[in-house]
């Protein structure tokens, strides 16, 4: 599994770019979100990939952050009949945090304007990731204008942690705000994951 590239950005375009590493060029799709924050041609780049075998391809598609190929992979992996293609153009419609909150809001409205998705994918993304993603969006958009600082980050990143391993989202948030309140604002995101899988053990 290739998982990043750190190299050169050769050639961009606003849905694929070509990143030279140690003298191999990777030619990598991306979506629009990520093409607004590419570097200069012949700057040093560092990409997030997944890569899909095919019998006859191998794709990389590329991210510059790590929740854009978080939801990219949520989409893939979980919503039926959404593949990458159309995964990418989630991606290029909306920013990841817009598109948690039209899952948290089931606003299908939204979500149906995006291209390739019609509004039965769209009742169907909003079925089965509002598990996944709702309770922790709704939570997210509780305070307007608030930008995410570093407890934010380090709560957001223990839930991704426990919900891969195993826990539900809501019952992930749950459990790191609760460890949260016990080991202070300063906890680490280890800390938290570590205090959370323990209340779930126990």
């Amino acid at each position: 599994m290739i998982t990043f590239l750190h190299g050169r950005l050769v050639d961009a375009l606003p849905t694929q770019v070509v990143v030279e590493v140690h003298g191999v060029g990777y030619e990598v799709l991306i979506p629009l979100s990520s093409f607004d924050r590419l570097p200069g041609i012949g700057q040093e780049i560092h990409l997030l990939t997944h890569l899909t075998v095919r019998e006859d391809a191998h794709t990389l598609y590329g991210f510059v952050t790590g929740a854009e190929r978080e939801l990219f992979r949520l989409l893939v992996h979980t919503v039926t009949g959404i593949g990458p293609r159309i995964a990418l153009n989630v991606l290029s419609g909306m920013p990841p945090t817009a598109f948690r909150s039209a899952v948290a809001t089931g606003d299908i409205r939204a979500l149906s304007q995006i291209s390739g998705v019609g509004r039965k994918t769209a009742e169907r993304i909003i079925v089965e990731l509002k598990d996944k993603v709702g309770s922790a969006a709704a939570l997210e958009t509780t305070g307007p204008g608030r930008t995410a600082g570093p407890t934010e980050k380090a709560v957001h990143d223990a839930v991704l942690a426990l919900v891969a391993l195993g826990f539900k989202q809501p019952e992930a948030f749950e459990t790191v705000r609760a460890a949260q309140a016990a080991l202070g604002p300063q906890a680490t995101v280890e800390q938290l994951v570590r205090a959370g899988l323990k209340k779930g053990g126990g």
